[in-house]
């Protein structure tokens, strides 16, 4: 369990990602806010109807700072290259956009010009980067600490076809299952991994190399300097009275996410204190795309009466029964959880070093199935079990990653859910 905390009154949090709605990311700002720290973050901008991408205006401003409850910098800060490209030439969405149902695995994209795409983003986001560290600069203090929290992620290219195949590689079965093998070796699926890698992991990289200026002044006259980013690779839960490591197949952006954690053991190489913390599976609006991944949390119940919860652990059981149809019990949901764990099918996937593991028709039926049982069993499916239990790991994972970076292990660390129930257990227990 963490202990420590070099943050105080008037050192600085810098938000690197955009706050919108209930996500990870608040769990760090509310610890920074009850620390005292001075709150800054950023924006993505906005993008006009032709896809200009442009600060926010006066009223989306004050928006975002309430939100945030700091002061942003407003120099957009949208990752990716989707939208790039060279004047008068079609963006990889406008090309992407000409493919089809029928015709997108034959597609073959110009690489060259992809690369030029690709280019030009990443160039207007390390600009936009150098303009944001400059302004903030200013606004720290000497003998200040800095927390850096990267919390950019995503990369989905926003075309009509993508989203058809989505539905099918993550929430098809039968004759509307699809691999994701099919989706990954086509032309699409590669520009689709560049984007990810460049949203999800090397944002993290240029965060780190961007403030390297202000880190040298930090650290020059007193003070240090964290960094912490979101990642997924599997979490440890209770299977069998014991925790073991289990992942959702197939997450195609954990090519991206191993990316993230390599920019973060290159950093730690040199020195510096950058971590990038496996988080637990969680219902979100972007995580509801991929069906059945939210099955692990049930098994959080187990391990909240395992560390201690006591009456505590208790009420949150009840809390979730509560939110089941007359006719169903939590025991019930248990059990399609436990022999979803206990079947082949799951314990084939249960394989580290191959991760990210490509889907299967076979998985797809289990895992899919064992999750639309569980939702049909609820009274509203707008309040479900996993979402209680969401909220949990995300109150858990605030405070496990702040006092973490204080004196962070190493540069990978996993939120399993031992340490997220030991963690309630010290908020509630």
């Amino acid at each position: 369990m963490p202990q420590a905390n070099i943050f105080r009154r008037g050192d600085v949090f810098v938000l690197f990602g955009e706050l919108f709605g209930r996500g990870y990311a608040n769990g760090l700002v509310n610890e920074a806010r009850a620390a005292g720290m001075d709150i800054i973050g950023i924006t993505v901008g906005r993008r006009d109807e032709d896809n200009t991408l442009r600060p926010l205006n006066a009223e989306e401003l004050a928006t975002a700072e309430a939100n945030l409850g700091g002061r942003i910098i407003n120099v957009p800060l949208m990752a990716g290259f989707d939208l790039d490209a060279p004047a008068g030439a079609p963006t990889v969405t406008d090309m992407v956009n000409e493919m089809t149902i029928k015709n997108w695995t034959e597609t073959r994209l110009d690489w060259s010009h992809v690369e030029k795409c690709r280019a030009i983003g990443v160039k207007r986001f390390k600009d936009s980067v150098a303009e944001v560290m400059s302004q903030l600069d200013g606004m720290i203090a000497d003998g200040r600490n800095v927390f850096f929290a990267h919390t950019m992620a995503g990369g989905i290219l926003k075309a009509k076809v993508f989203l058809v195949i989505a539905n099918r590689v993550y929430k098809g079965t039968g004759d509307r299952f699809m691999s994701s093998n099919q989706l990954i070796e086509s032309d699409l699926g590669k520009l689709m991994l560049q984007n990810f890698d460049e949203v999800t992991a090397n944002t993290f990289q240029h965060l780190i190399e961007g403030s390297a200026a202000i880190r040298e002044r930090v650290q020059a006259k007193g003070g240090q300097v964290r960094y912490s980013a979101y990642g997924y690779h599997g979490t440890e839960i209770l299977i069998n009275d014991s925790y073991q490591w289990q992942t959702y197949t197939n997450y195609t952006q954990g090519y991206a996410k191993m990316k993230l954690e390599g920019h973060a053991r290159a950093a730690w190489d040199k020195g510096i204190k950058a971590t990038v913390y496996n988080c637990p599976e969680i219902r979100t609006n972007s995580s509801d795309i991929f069906a059945g991944v939210e099955l692990p949390l049930v098994a959080l119940l187990l391990a909240l009466k395992k560390e201690g919860g006591g009456a505590w652990a208790d009420q949150q059981w009840k809390a979730c029964g509560e939110l089941l149809a007359e006719g169903h019990t939590l025991d019930a949901v248990l059990r399609i959880i436990k022999d979803f764990n206990g079947s082949d099918m799951a314990k084939t996937y249960r394989n580290f070093a191959a991760w990210p593991m490509p889907n299967s028709p076979e998985l797809a039926e289990v895992m899919i199935g064992a999750s639309d049982t569980i939702i049909k069993m609820h009274k509203d499916r707008k309040a479900l079990i996993t979402d209680h239990l969401s909220s949990l790991v995300l109150e858990a994972a605030g405070p496990l990653m702040f006092h973490e970076s204080s004196n962070p292990a190493g540069p990978v660390l996993w939120l399993n859910h031992d340490i997220v129930a030991k963690q309630l257990t010290k908020l509630h227990g």
